[in-house]
């Protein structure tokens, strides 16, 4: 009877402290996209980005990506970008999709420019640079040594 009494305090315990994580993380995640400015942008190739990844400028976590889809008269990757609204955009900000490393992931770096005119939520961003195929880099930096 007194083992039944420990392991039932034990697993009480248990549950409480896994559904304390699980309120923690929900708090404090950012993937809330009802908050903020959202802004647009198209790419020719958007291999490896996803919806919640990270946006950043200059190294810091601004924002994150909150949907993407396919321009079907384009055939370009339409990004939508969610972030702070508190941080406004020149008219020429330049965004480009950089990997973490060769293991990690995609992200979305945004290079605020020096215009006087300011994005409103909704707009496009024009200047975009697509991911770059670092393996099929990797490859031909390979096949070039080859020829010798």
């Amino acid at each position: 009877m007194r083992n039944n009494l420990v392991e039932t305090l034990v697993g009480a315990v248990v549950l409480f402290v896994t559904f304390s994580f699980l309120y923690f993380a929900f708090n404090n995640s950012s993937t809330n996209s009802a908050e903020g400015s959202t802004y647009l942008a198209t790419f020719d190739k958007t291999d490896g980005l996803s919806v919640g990844a990270d946006v950043k400028i200059s190294g810091i976590t601004v924002g994150i990506i909150s949907d993407h889809y396919l321009n079907t008269e384009t055939f370009g990757g339409v990004v939508e970008i969610n972030i702070d609204s508190s941080i406004k955009l020149p008219e020429d900000t330049f965004a480009k999709i950089t990997a973490e490393g060769l293991l990690g992931g995609n992200y979305l770096v945004l290079d605020p420019g020096g215009s006087d005119i300011i994005l409103q939520s909704g707009d496009e961003i024009m200047e975009t640079q697509g991911s770059v195929d670092l393996l099929g880099l990797l490859g031909s930096f390979v096949s070039s040594g080859d020829s010798k």
